[in-house]
C-alpha cells in the first residue's frame, strides 16, 4: 500500500490539473480581473507653460462581461466595468503625487478562442494632489480628472494577460480657482492583469 504523504500528494496533482483544465477552458471575460499598469505620460498643449511629465501607475477591477456581442466569426465584442486607484509620480513638475479614482467602461474585441483583445475606454473622477504656489501650477489640492485608453492585451498562462497601449490624462480643478491651468498628458503604459 503506497504511504499516505503518496496519495495525498497524488490527489493533490490531480485536483490541480481538472482546476487548470477548467480554468483554461473559462474565457477572460467570463470572470473579474485584477490588473497593475504603469507607463511614462508628457504634458501636451498650452494649458500650462510648465512641461510636465508624469509616471501613472494604476491598479484596476474590471467585471465579468456586462453586455456585448458574439459574431459569425467567433469573435466577441464586450463591454466590461472599470474602477481604478491611480497614483501618479510627477517626475517633472513643481507637484510631486496624485492619488484619484476613475471609473470608466472597457470595450474589448476579443478574437475567437479568447487569447488577444483591442481595447479601449474613457471615463473621469476625482482626486488630490500636492499643489505649489508657482506659475503655472495647479491652483489648489482637490481635482477633477478624465482618461482614455486603449491598446492590445495578450493572454499570458491561465489566468493572466499583459497589456500595451497609450493613455490620455486630463486633470484640473474644473474651475475653482483662477488661475486653473490643468494638466493634459499623453504617453503609454504596459501591465499585467489577473483572472479570478
Amino acid at each position: 500500500m503506497p504511504p499516505r504523504p503518496f496519495l495525498l500528494l497524488l490527489a493533490a496533482v490531480v485536483f490541480g490539473a481538472r482546476m487548470a483544465a477548467a480554468t483554461e477552458a473559462a474565457p477572460p471575460w467570463a470572470s473579474s480581473a485584477v490588473s497593475v499598469e504603469t507607463g511614462l505620460l508628457w504634458q501636451v498643449g498650452q494649458n500650462t507653460p510648465l512641461s510636465y511629465r508624469l509616471v501613472p501607475t494604476q491598479l484596476s477591477w474590471r467585471s465579468k462581461r456586462n453586455f456585448g456581442r458574439t459574431f459569425a466569426d467567433g469573435s466577441h465584442l464586450l463591454v466590461r466595468h472599470r474602477l481604478t486607484l491611480l497614483g501618479t509620480w510627477i517626475q517633472q513638475g513643481p507637484e510631486s503625487h496624485y492619488i484619484g479614482f476613475i471609473g470608466s467602461p472597457s470595450i474589448e474585441w476579443w478574437n475567437k478562442a479568447g487569447t488577444w483583445c483591442w481595447f479601449g475606454g474613457a471615463g473621469g473622477g476625482f482626486g488630490w494632489l500636492d499643489s505649489q504656489a508657482w506659475p503655472g501650477a495647479q491652483g489648489q489640492d482637490f481635482t477633477l480628472n478624465w482618461m482614455m485608453r486603449a491598446g492590445v492585451e495578450r493572454g499570458f498562462g491561465a489566468r493572466g494577460t499583459l497589456s500595451a497601449g497609450m493613455m490620455f490624462q486630463h486633470m484640473s480643478n474644473g474651475g475653482a480657482t483662477n488661475p486653473n491651468p490643468g494638466i493634459d498628458a499623453v504617453g503609454f503604459t504596459v501591465g499585467y492583469a489577473w483572472s479570478f
